[in-house]
């Protein structure tokens, strides 16, 4: 059965004319940690407001890729190209990436210590253009405007990692990478977390998940991306990877 969808083909490594360029473009990435090779030759094409999962077993490259495309230093990217809304952020450093509409929501959260709830929300917006007006998170996230005046980092796991997206939602964003949202978390926690999800998708922000659940990412989610030693090996829509039990066995052993 081949399920390749041509990761390194031309056709990924050409630089796109003004007329082609996606909403959000990536285009035959190459990164690496040091010399080990670890995303390779990755391409694929988001329309604004679509919800991707990125998926694969661990050790697949998920993650790295998820960095690569925020612009973090590790890991390099060496080749290729990602456009946002006609813009080059292949060459640009994370904060650029940032204040151009990317934020990623780390598996970690990276939650501000010592920090209120609120003081974690009006930091994430002292620099670059702002988003969501604390009322407005507070109106959609009424768990953490319960506890506005906490201390973050003494939340439950699920409440911080609704503070993270709400911290991401702070900023001007165009594009959400959530890595690995639901580790850890209740299922009812779960359900809040998917519900803000849609929410988001409905206001036209493009959204990328990854998560090892991947049938409740899959549910939410427009089309799938399944990655294997850094390779693309599926592309397609999310339905049919739920309909293809031969493929979720095979890259994803469920």
């Amino acid at each position: 059965m081949n399920i390749t969808a041509d990761p390194k083909g031309l056709e990924g490594a050409r630089t796109m004319s003004e007329g082609d360029k996606g909403f959000f473009s990536v285009r035959d990435i190459h990164a690496y940690y040091g010399e080990s090779y670890i995303v390779q030759g990755v391409s694929f094409e988001l329309k604004k407001g679509e919800v991707l999962s990125l998926l694969g077993r661990n050790g697949a490259g998920k993650t790295s890729t998820l960095r690569t495309l925020a612009r973090l230093d590790n890991p390099q990217l060496r080749r290729g190209e990602i456009w946002l809304d006609g813009e080059p952020l292949h060459e640009r450093k994370a904060h650029h990436a940032a204040r151009s509409g990317i934020q990623l929501v780390p598996e970690d959260r990276r939650i501000i210590g010592g920090l209120t709830v609120e003081e974690n929300l009006v930091l994430s917006q002292v620099s670059g253009e702002k988003g969501w007006e604390l009322e407005k998170i507070y109106s959609h996230f009424p768990r953490l405007a319960e506890r506005r005046r906490q201390e973050a980092t003494t939340m439950s796991g699920g409440e911080q990692q609704m503070l993270a997206v709400a911290r991401a939602l702070a900023r001007d964003i165009k594009v959400l990478f959530l890595d690995e949202p639901y580790e850890g978390l209740a299922p009812v926690i779960v359900q809040e977390i998917e519900a803000i999800v849609r929410q988001i998708r409905d206001i036209g922000i493009t959204t990328i998940i990854v998560e090892q659940n991947a049938v409740a990412a899959l549910r939410l989610s427009d089309r799938a991306v399944i990655m294997d030693t850094g390779e693309i090996v599926y592309e397609g829509t999310a339905q049919e990877v739920l309909d293809n039990e031969q493929l979720r066995h095979e890259y994803l052993a469920i």
